[in-house]
């Protein structure tokens, strides 16, 4: 999964792909929980490009989006938003799948 390291690199990629937003930070036991499982729900959505927000280094992001918890999800299709997984609970592999299938549809 990409790290976005810049607001404009955010704004760039989700511009013109599928794209899902993963908003986690380093600190955050629960975005450590669903890591390992990541992979394979990227490979799962291969027409989702994964990219990965770090919370404290883009917070004007997780601001703009009114991300308050994470780990967060946040899928854009052409630079809109086609849907969100936002809270401040654990997510589950089953969730995160839930949560993808409902915005590939």
């Amino acid at each position: 999964m990409k790290s976005i390291e810049t607001q404009k690199q955010f704004y760039d990629t989700i511009k013109n792909e599928n794209v899902v937003a993963v908003f986690s930070a380093d600190w955050c036991p629960d975005c450590r929980v669903i890591e390992p499982v990541l992979p394979e729900i990227e490979q799962a959505y291969p027409n989702f490009t994964f990219v990965e927000v770090d919370r404290d280094q883009l917070i004007n992001i997780c601001q703009e989006y009114d991300v308050f918890g994470i780990p967060s999800f946040i899928a854009f299709k052409n630079g809109e938003e086609a849907g969100r997984f936002v809270s401040k609970d654990r997510k589950t592999k089953d969730e995160v799948m839930a949560f993808m299938d409902k915005v590939s549809s």
